[in-house]
């Protein structure tokens, strides 16, 4: 990884999505807290995590969603409670720190769905320190 943040040294590169997110890493962690406290819902099958989305997009509340679809431990509202940076997979843990904080009557969530080894994952934020 080391040669791609040569390659983002200048500010110019705007193009380059992921190099763009490399380089944002390390300022994040000073600036975004290194714990977020995280709500989600995780399907094994994407037509599944697809239904649950357009329930939240129908205006139901995310606990009720991650109650009916989710198929984790996290069954109670999909609480995962406070998270801390390294403790996630990757691909879910760029998701929940990229995210604003939100309240479960209104949700800001990821959409599309965050896949990870897991399955599917819709996420929520609802703090940040």
């Amino acid at each position: 990884m080391p040669p791609k943040k040569d390659g983002n040294k200048g500010k110019q590169g705007g193009k380059g999505g992921g190099g763009a997110g490399d380089s944002d890493k390390g300022q994040k962690e000073k600036k975004g807290g290194n714990s977020v406290k995280v709500r989600h819902i995780l399907c094994e099958k994407q037509s599944k995590i697809l239904e649950a989305m357009e329930k939240l997009k129908a205006g139901q509340k995310f606990p009720e969603v991650a109650a009916a679809y989710s198929e984790d431990k996290a069954r109670q509202g999909g609480d995962l409670g406070w998270q801390i940076r390294g403790a996630m997979v990757g691909p879910f843990q760029d998701a929940a720190f990229a995210l604003p904080v939100s309240t479960v009557a209104n949700p800001v969530y990821t959409d599309p769905p965050i896949k990870t080894k897991f399955g599917y994952h819709i996420i929520m934020v609802e703090g940040k320190k």
